[in-house]
Order: structure tokens, then sequence, then C-alpha cells
């Protein structure tokens, strides 16, 4: 303790350094009573959202909305924290209106710092963590407790809104997306299916199994033609063989029919013969007009099966819509609203004006302490018997010499006494009149 020992060593010091523990109390003490006149009381008001899971059954019915709870509620949070919300809420609620000096910027952020969003993680499923969110709550600390509670319900309820308001809007994205490709699919088979019709009509001959029956064709004419051949040569031999010895109209008119029928069968041989060479034509243009075919019959395979999958997530977004118009999907909803806070949640002025008293009284005494241990002497006959083993046989004080003060008082009554004096004096010279 140094050079404090017992009770007689402290009371010694307090006596001896009275004035400076006096000051320092009484100037405390000041501080802590203009400290505890400007505090402000502050109130805490807080609304708790719980996060209810769908009532239908993801693996029944699987919702579009992709990512955790919580980083949604992330870019919820980023929404209502930004400048124009909290603007917004400033002007609704008429918040810092008795602070007329404060500017738009100064407001928000102290509204910024006065709110706080925490969110509670739900329990794993296993060793996997889902990013699920169980619980959020919004906590508002406030000047007044009526700006308190209705900051907390007021975001709160932007909180709801802006969840129901994200996740209604991706669902209809995702829907409206998964439609457009669809009927994008469906213009394209559409297309794809007119310009196969429209090859075919081109290619009439050119039909899947026609290959065949195009050579049973060239077939069967070529016997027609090897007929029509030889009944021609027959003609002409009976043509040759008209006896010349016949009668004039006779003879012509038998030359005149053998004629005319080597001119018909000539004539049909070459129509058979033309036939022919127009079904080794297409035969001859076959395998392009299959290959074609088949690339045709290859996309139209690929674009089938695109839109068989893209109709069933259409139809898997139409159910997450569904699940998001009725309510039956994840949403927010108010598990403790946002109390009328009874009491702040700051020191009391009377508390904080005790503290800093008796912190004075500390502070008070540390300094005297101090200026004890700067100035190491042996103040009484107990110190010097402690220090040196050595018992004094006299102890004197000391007595320093100080001069006598005269008050202004006493000064004034001893200059009026003088000037009594003085006057008594000047009478006493003065000649009597005795006339």
């Amino acid at each position: 303790m140094g050079p404090i020992y017992s009770v007689d060593d402290f009371l010694d010091m307090v006596r001896r350094h009275l004035r400076l523990i006096v000051g320092l109390v009484l100037l405390g003490s000041l501080i802590s009573l203009m400290m505890a006149a400007n505090q402000q009381h502050m109130y805490r008001s807080a609304e708790v959202l719980q996060i209810e899971r769908p009532k239908i059954a993801n693996e029944l019915a699987p919702s579009t909305v992709a990512g955790s709870s919580a980083r949604r509620l992330q870019l919820i949070e980023q929404q209502i924290m930004a400048r124009g919300s909290l603007a917004e809420i400033i002007e609704e609620l008429g918040l810092f209106s008795d602070i007329p000096d404060l500017n738009q910027s100064e407001k928000i952020n102290r509204l910024r710092q006065s709110v706080t969003i925490e969110g509670l993680a739900a329990v794993r499923e296993g060793f996997a963590d889902d990013g699920t969110i169980s619980v959020l709550t919004i906590t508002a600390n406030m000047p007044t407790a009526e700006q308190a509670q209705a900051v907390a319900r007021e975001l709160s309820a932007r909180t709801i809104a802006l969840s129901a308001a994200s996740r209604s809007q991706q669902t209809q994205a995702t829907l409206e997306f998964f439609t457009r490709q669809e009927q994008q699919l469906l213009a394209q088979i559409k297309q794809l299916e007119d310009k196969t019709s429209a090859f075919r009509a081109e290619n009439e001959l050119a039909i899947p199994g026609s290959l065949e029956f195009r050579r049973s064709e060239i077939q069967t004419l070529n016997t027609a033609i090897l007929d029509v051949e030889s009944t021609l040569i027959s003609v002409r031999r009976q043509l040759d063989q008209v006896d010349p010895n016949a009668r004039r109209a006779t003879r012509d008119r038998q030359i005149a029919e053998f004629e005319a029928e080597i001119a018909s069968l000539t004539q049909r041989r070459d129509l058979l013969r033309d036939r022919v060479d127009a079904l080794y034509a297409s035969i001859e243009t076959s395998p392009e007009v299959e290959r074609t075919l088949a690339e045709y019959q290859r996309q139209m395979v690929q674009l089938q099966g695109q839109l068989d999958v893209i109709s069933t997530r259409r139809a898997e977004a139409e159910v997450g819509a569904r699940l998001e118009a009725r309510s039956n999907a994840e949403q927010l909803t108010v598990l403790e609203a946002a109390p009328y806070p009874d009491y702040p949640y700051t020191a009391s002025k009377k508390r904080t004006a005790m503290i800093g008293g008796v912190a004075s009284v500390f502070v008070a005494l540390a300094a005297a302490f101090l200026l004890d241990l700067r100035t190491p002497v042996l103040r009484s006959a107990a110190q010097m018997k402690r220090e040196t083993g050595l018992m004094p046989v006299v102890s004197i004080p000391y007595l320093e010499a100080k001069p006598i003060k005269v008050s202004r008082l006493t000064r004034l009554r001893r200059w009026l006494q003088e000037r009594r004096e003085a006057h008594g004096t000047k009478a006493l010279k003065t000649p009597i009149d005795r006339t």
C-alpha cells in the first residue's frame, strides 16, 4: 500500500489532501450530473418472425425458388437497409422530427445503426448445412417507446412483403421462361414439319420404302417394252408379207392398218421407255433424298426431346406458382409481435449520477495516494518505527510560518476608526467662537 499501512495513515492522507479530494469529488460529481442530465433514454422493441416450412412436401410439389433461406433473407435485408427504403420509413413514421438540425444522411445513418436483423439457423439434418433459417429477429432501438415499436413493426411488415414478392416474382419469371421456351420449340417443330412436307411434295417418289417398288416397276415396264417390241416385230413382218399381187385398194388398206398399228406400238414403247428413264433417275437421286429425310428426322427427335423436358419443367413451374399464390410454400409469419417497451434499457439518470460520484471519490483518493508516492517522507512516529525500527522520543510537528491575513471587514473597520480619529483631532484644533 505504499505509505498507507493503517487507518490513521489513510485519514492523515485525507486530511493533508482534503482540498484536492474535495475539489476532484465536486468536479466529478458536477460532470456526472451534467452527463446524467444530457443522457438520452433508449427504448428497445423486437419482433420475431418465423419461417414456416412448405405445407406440401418438396418431393411431391417442388418449389421453383432456388437458394437457401439465409441468402434470400440477406438480400431482403440489404433491400430494407438501403438508403431509399430507410428514407421512406423516416418520412412515413416522422422519425427524428424533434431534431431539426439533422440532415437526411445523418437521419438515415442513425436509423441504420439503431436497427439490427439477426437470424437463427435451423437444426441441421445430418452433417450438411443447408443454410435454412428458422427464426428472424428484428430489433429497433429508438428514443421513444412508440418509435421503437413502430420501427420494428414496419421493418417486419416490409420484410414479409418483400419475401412474398420476391418468391412470387421468381416463380412467375420461371414460369414465363419455360412457357416461352415451349412456344419456341413448338414453332420450330411446326416449321420443320412444314419443311419436311414440302420436301416430300417435291420428291414424291422419294418416300420411305419406294425404292423396291420402283425397281419392281422398272422390271414390269421392261417386260412390257419387250412385249411391245415383239408385237412390233410381228406386225412389221406382217406388213412385209402383204401380197403385192392383190388388188390395189385391198393392198393399201392392209398397209395402212399395219402402219397405224406399228405407229401405235412405237408410241407405246417410247412412253414406257420414258417412264423407265424417269424411274432410273429417281433411283439415282434417292440416297441424297434419304439422307435429307434422315437429317430432318434427327432434328425432329431432338426437338421433341427438348419439348418433353421443357413441358415437364413448365408444369413444375405452374405448380410452384400455384403454391406461392395460395400461400402453401415457404413463408414468413409473425411469431412474436413487437411489444410496447415499458422501460428504457439504458441506465437511469440517478444511477449514472451516483456511479459518477462514487467514481469521483475513488479518483480523488487515487490522486492523493499518487501525490504521497511522489514525496515518500516519514510523517509520524509510527511510520519511523515501522521503517527504521527506532522509536523517536519526541515528535515535533512541522509548523509553517504563514503571514497573518487581515480580512477586508477588519481593514474596513480600521479605516473607519482612523477616519473618526482624524476628524476628532481636527475639531480640537479649531478655535471656539465665544461671541
